[in-house]
């Protein structure tokens, strides 16, 4: 007897939420299927993968090798589909894209028009999660294609540049800086900056801005927020100033009439948005194709398109 494709799928399940419902849910399988999976695929293999306690689940020694393995074959399963997928018809079938938070609500909208317009037999599915999660996913197969902020740097991950887009600084409206066209970086870190919380990549790029601005430390951080639309509720309150991407003043500023803008002296700080998919991915060409289908859809937006 040889492991079946279910017997990994489940396991897999359980080594990556370490809890039968969880993982029973998540792959759309009933629990007693799923466990019954798992005990098959153990008795397959003759070697005990999970240590089950009446609160928790954990992975054996064996099992911590084997979910690498599992996973391994999964993936390599997912390309072969994926191929097969691909040489029937390109912008066919399911596309499972990976947004971050500060791109999701400002970069959607094209994206969605431009898949309906141009692609309408592309199934696409939209996942948002923060930087970290989303490589995550591309790595194990459950993404296939990311729109995110980088450099990435990471291993396996091909990156596309999309565009760049400067940095907006948001201040109340009786902010000394409000309305300024030519605020220099250097006057960043002597402001009351506010930022999103830990995990961000937008957070540690304004970091690494105020760095550059000559601020060893970065900038003094006494609050933070999960997301942009708070961050810009905390500026109207007065409790400091925040840096927005451009194509995220618009949306952002337009629900509260205190909020003022002020721009940067060039060269202003930015940042650079684009696709990343895994090296050598099956539909590497279509993905490739869909870039600079994009490029020229948010063209219409403030930015500088790569190119």
């Amino acid at each position: 007897m040889k492991p079946t494709l279910s017997q990994l799928r489940a396991f897999s399940a359980v080594a990556e939420h370490l809890h039968f419902r969880e993982a029973a849910s998540a792959i759309g399988m009933s629990q007693p299927a799923l466990s019954g999976a798992v005990a098959a695929l153990e008795e397959t293999l003759g070697v005990r993968l999970l240590e089950r306690t009446t609160r928790k689940v954990l992975l054996s020694p064996a099992g911590e090798r084997m979910a690498v393995r599992a996973r391994a074959v999964l993936h390599a399963v997912g390309d072969l589909l994926e191929e097969a997928e691909a040489a029937r018809a390109p912008f066919t079938g399911v596309l499972r894209l990976g947004v971050i938070p500060t791109v999701a609500p400002y970069l959607l909208p094209a994206v969605l028009g431009l898949v309906q317009k141009r692609y309408p037999a592309l199934d696409l599915q939209v996942h948002e999660e923060q930087t970290s999660s989303l490589l995550d996913g591309l790595g194990q197969g459950r993404l296939d294609l990311l729109l995110l902020a980088m450099p990435l740097e990471a291993p396996g991950v091909r990156e596309v540049p999309l565009f760049d887009e400067d940095f907006v600084l948001v201040t109340p409206e009786d902010h000394p800086q409000a309305g300024r066209r030519d605020v220099p970086r250097a006057l960043l870190p002597e402001l009351d900056l506010l930022l999103l919380d830990e995990g961000h990549c937008l957070r540690d790029q304004a970091l690494d801005i105020c760095r550059e601005a000559g601020h060893t430390e970065g900038a003094q951080v006494s609050t933070s927020a999960a997301g942009l639309s708070t961050l810009v509720q905390l500026v109207a309150g007065g409790m400091g100033v925040t840096l927005l991407p451009r194509t995220a003043v618009r949306v952002e500023t337009s629900r509260n009439g205190s909020l003022r803008t002020a721009y940067f002296a060039d060269p202003a700080p930015s940042r650079r948005v684009g696709l990343a998919m895994r090296t050598g991915s099956a539909r590497e060409d279509e993905f490739t194709a869909f870039a600079t289908a994009l490029r020229t859809t948010l063209s219409r937006l403030p930015v500088q398109v790569a190119a």
